[in-house]
């Protein structure tokens, strides 16, 4: 077998030579070896993570007309290094009042929440973690234990700031896994499998052409989950002077912040692997797990970008507008989004493929269409209850 075709196993076996010709028996070696390969992949997260915050500041600073990073190193790269550096040196400080125990495992448990969602992310058609069966179970299991960080981290500080931000993201993580998860049953019915691997190779046209509407309340719930603007109520400057986070500092801020950053491209890989393909792009990833890979990450890059770009373009939103948007819109139209996805798919399940993508695409267009109308009657409804309808009908001439 030759290593530009499955890098990882040509890899782990001649480890497992080596450790064995050492005196190892095969079982230890092979725990060292998997061992080894996870530690691998944490630190090309880690890495990674570094850079992600420079392309934030970057592209935030373009959002702002700034110019961002640009003094240390070339275009400012060494920047972050030289944040970690700083982080690194503060001062830890710890509340009088704190729970310490758990204060000092919630920074930790929000930097592993993320870390271990790469279990199940196929990098290549070769190359993957766990084959997961509920892989798409596991991507929700695994992201409520970040939020469960901040919750621990918000009733640990012994901080009423603190403590509300944490009771915000409880509101969120109730409201807005719901819709996520039906969703996540989208690409389920597309494929047959709940396995990430599978959703994957299913796409030989990407999921997004056959239920876009599908790709965006997954987004919107993803971005809600991460608590990043305009859902970003756990972490309100304007009114809770920074939130769950306020008694944190040093490196423990940092794992937050970090954890935040990575979360996000987390969440735009796995919105590639579910409506974008994955790895698959026209076959290119058949010549070279590497080249998989490249393509792996400039899709999950992508979303990112979509996260960012909504970020720094949308206000925070009230919190009783969040869960009313979330409740009475979001998961309604979840809902019956399925339900038509799954009639359609039975009624189409004989026809030729372009049929099945028209039909599928019509039937999300008219499904978001009705939702759209619906909601537009109900906020007419609500404007002429509380404005009275001659003042309604004055503002719509």
């Amino acid at each position: 077998m030759s290593f530009w075709n499955d890098p990882l196993k040509v890899a782990a076996d001649w480890l497992e030579g080596v450790f064995m010709g050492w005196g190892m028996n095969a079982v230890l070696s092979h725990v060292l070896v998997a061992f080894l390969g996870v530690l691998l992949l944490i630190t090309v997260l880690m890495v990674l993570d570094i850079f992600l915050v420079w392309i934030e500041r970057k592209v935030v600073a373009r959002f702002q007309d700034r110019l961002g990073p640009n003094r240390l190193g070339p275009y400012g790269l060494i920047q972050p290094f030289a944040d970690i550096i700083k982080l690194i040196i503060k001062e830890d400080t710890t509340p009088g009042g704190a729970d310490k125990v758990v204060y000092n495992l919630a920074p930790i448990l929000s930097m592993m929440s993320v870390l271990i969602l790469w279990a199940v992310v196929p990098l290549a058609p070769v190359m993957l973690g766990v084959d997961l069966n509920v892989g798409a179970l596991f991507l929700i299991a695994a992201g409520a234990i970040g939020t469960l960080s901040i919750i621990m981290a918000g009733w640990s500080s012994n901080n009423k700031f603190a403590m509300i931000g944490g009771f915000r993201q409880v509101a969120v993580m109730v409201s807005f896994e719901v819709p996520m998860l039906t969703m996540l049953l989208i690409p389920t019915i597309f494929s047959g499998s709940m396995n990430m691997n599978a959703i994957i190779g299913a796409q030989d046209v990407w999921f997004v052409w056959i239920s876009p509407l599908g790709a965006l309340i997954f987004l919107i719930a993803a971005i809600a989950e991460l608590g990043r603007a305009p859902f970003d109520l756990a972490e309100g400057e304007s009114e809770l002077v920074s939130g769950f986070n306020i008694e944190y500092s040093g490196m423990k801020f940092g794992m937050f912040y970090a954890g935040e950053l990575l979360h996000a491209f987390t969440f735009g890989g796995f919105w590639s692997i579910l409506f974008f393909g994955g790895y698959r792009f026209f076959g290119l990833e058949q010549v070279s797990p590497f080249l998989a890979i490249l393509i792996m990450i400039f899709k999950a890059m992508l979303g990112y970008w979509v996260i960012m770009w909504v970020k720094y373009t949308m206000m925070r939103i009230r919190i009783d507008q969040m869960l009313s948007f979330n409740w009475k819109f979001l998961t309604p139209l979840s809902f019956a989004l399925l339900l038509v996805t799954a009639l359609m798919n039975a009624l189409l399940a004989s026809a030729p493929t372009w049929l099945y993508v028209l039909g599928m695409f019509l039937a999300n267009v008219v499904t978001g269409w009705i939702a759209l109308e619906i909601a537009r009657s109900a906020t007419r409804n609500e404007r002429e209850r509380l404005e009275g309808p001659k003042k309604v009908a004055k503002v719509s001439h």
